[in-house]
């Protein structure tokens, strides 16, 4: 003869509960992605311009400076350029190495779109590392503020 000395029966009852824990966990780890890649993503075009208060960067060995003059003439280093051999003289100054960086420094009194002409210039020749050169702004001199013109 058995005997059945608890009445409860051994199955264990059913929870129709989510545990939402691991969910905000994961969520916030995306969100926190999500985040950080944002950013990221809007950026179209990468443009090395460093501001001007900003440390000087090593220089390379032998660093190629194209200069635009006031009169918009072209030189390369010290040696005066034609702007449609622009891309054959940098080939010739670089070795052909296209990764190397280019310093474009241009007369404060010429346009930005002159700037920009020559920049293309350097792209069509397969130059995409450029880098604008300015005065860092604790040695520039300071400049004079527009006021009214002096009377004769």
């Amino acid at each position: 003869m058995a005997v059945k000395l608890s009445t409860s029966d051994d199955t264990l009852d059913e929870t129709h509960e989510i545990n939402v824990t691991p969910f905000i966990d994961v969520m916030l780890v995306l969100l926190i992605i999500f985040m950080v890649a944002a950013p990221l993503s809007t950026v179209d075009i990468n443009v090395d311009l460093p501001a001007s208060t900003a440390q000087a960067s090593q220089r390379p060995d032998k660093p190629i400076f194209v200069s635009i003059k006031p009169d918009l003439t072209l030189a390369i280093g010290d040696s005066q350029v034609a702007r449609d051999s622009l891309g054959a003289a940098i080939d010739a100054a670089s070795g052909g190495d296209k990764q190397q960086r280019v310093f474009l420094r241009g007369d404060k009194s010429i346009s930005y779109g002159s700037v920009m002409d020559i920049m293309n210039l350097l792209r069509k020749a397969g130059y995409l590392k450029i880098a604008l050169v300015g005065l860092d702004a604790s040695q520039a001199p300071p400049e004079k503020a527009p006021g009214p013109a002096a009377a004769p």
